[in-house]
């Protein structure tokens, strides 16, 4: 049984709030003997010296779900050596730069059933080691009082959630407008924002939405194609048509972005004081996250091995395969969900986007009853300060 990825606020669990001690942190596995020597100790450092910049010695990064291509730009930072922990789903291993190591490691970290499915910025406010985590723009906004966090590197352009059909029940659906047009019942996941920005904006009706959508494709199935259903554009077309073989054609689907909710996801965020306390770590290490992305892409393949390599070792019932991994890099580059924005900037978030999101969001929050900032404004939860213009894709 597959199982796609879920979308909504799940239960922050305990939260430990205080200064964090970043510097001297470091990993060890339970799965595995401690190591006598670190993997990196024998490379030599090369033009960019992120232990003198004052970084941890092991940068840990908190995902959101389990190793995929979408994660690519951080399983790219992972150099030789590498340690797996299939106890806390986590990779360590040499940060790397384009192929010269940096002086530090790097630790990436699985989230959704890897933690309970804790959204990564309350795991970053749990685990103190943790120095950088995915904060989606509508979360960093929905949690701005009680767990705040900055953004400082956008990976993605677009959110890859879309709503996806079947072209041939529906041949004059073009979008999710259309859907909506239609009538077309439409199941999610409970809890996800953008349902409600679009009833509130009258591209969908209350009365479509069935909230009971478990991840499985067999409800979409069983209907044929009369249904229209959630999912994640990097995956799922792929997906029904060449591993569902029940289903076994395309599908059709638009982003939610291009439907009208500008959120960007898996913004690569810090707690605020971090911003102050690390400016020199950050300014030297965001322009390396950038690069690394940008060297994803281009070649990708290297990567995508470890990604299934990890996704074997932690077993968490999660199935991903090499034709997803590699569908995943192509729509990701075709779709604009990775790139750079209307100015060629790659990694950063547009104003007019993040005011439309403000917009559409904080009503729907303050009514919800969320922890949302009083005043909360674009600076509070991102910066470009760290960013370097000139790496682009």
């Amino acid at each position: 049984m597959r199982i796609a990825r879920k979308s909504g606020y799940a239960a922050a669990g305990l939260v430990v709030v205080g200064a964090l001690t970043l510097a001297g942190c470091s990993s060890s596995s339970s799965s595995s003997p401690e190591p006598e020597a670190s993997s990196s100790d024998a490379l030599e450092i090369g033009s960019i010296d992120l232990a003198a910049a004052g970084c941890p010695a092991d940068i840990r990064i908190q995902t959101d779900w389990n190793p995929e291509s979408e994660h690519g730009h951080l399983y790219e930072l992972v150099g030789p050596g590498y340690t797996v922990d299939s106890d806390e789903k986590s990779v360590t291993g040499p940060l790397m730069a384009s192929g010269e190591y940096t002086g530090v490691d790097v630790t990436v970290l699985s989230g959704g059933p890897a933690t309970g499915f804790t959204q990564p910025n309350a795991q970053m406010y749990n685990d103190p080691s943790i120095f950088l985590a995915y904060v989606g723009t509508d979360e960093a906004i929905a949690h701005s009082d009680d767990l705040p966090t900055v953004g400082v590197f956008a990976p993605l352009q677009k959110d890859p959630q879309m709503i996806m059909w079947d072209p041939e029940t529906y041949p004059d659906v073009e979008g999710i407008a259309d859907l909506g047009a239609e009538g077309v019942t439409i199941r999610v996941f409970p809890g996800g924002t953008y349902i409600d920005a679009f009833v509130g904006q009258g591209i969908l009706s209350a009365d479509q939405i069935d909230s009971t959508y478990d991840g499985t494709p067999a409800v979409f199935v069983s209907e044929g194609g009369k249904i229209a259903q959630q999912g994640f554009a990097s995956a799922e077309p792929y997906i029904y048509e060449n591993e569902v073989s029940e289903w076994g054609k395309p599908v059709g689907y638009q982003l939610i972005n291009d439907a009208g909710y500008p959120k960007y996801a898996a913004v690569m965020s810090v707690i605020p004081e971090n911003i102050d306390t690390y400016s020199e770590c950050l300014t030297a290490l965001v322009p390396v996250l950038q690069q690394a992305t940008v060297d994803f892409y281009a070649a990708p393949q290297a990567t995508i091995d470890l990604v299934l390599e990890l996704v074997d070792a932690y077993d968490t019932g999660w199935v991903y395969s090499q034709g997803v991994a590699e569908y995943s890099v192509d729509t990701m580059l075709k779709d604009g969900i990775a790139g750079n924005d209307a100015d060629g900037v790659m990694g950063t978030v547009d104003d007019t986007r993040m005011s439309d999101l403000f917009e559409l969001v904080t009503p729907i929050y303050t009514e919800q009853g969320l922890p949302v900032k009083d005043g909360v404004t674009v600076d509070d939860i991102w910066t470009d300060q760290f960013l370097d213009s000139s790496i682009s894709f």
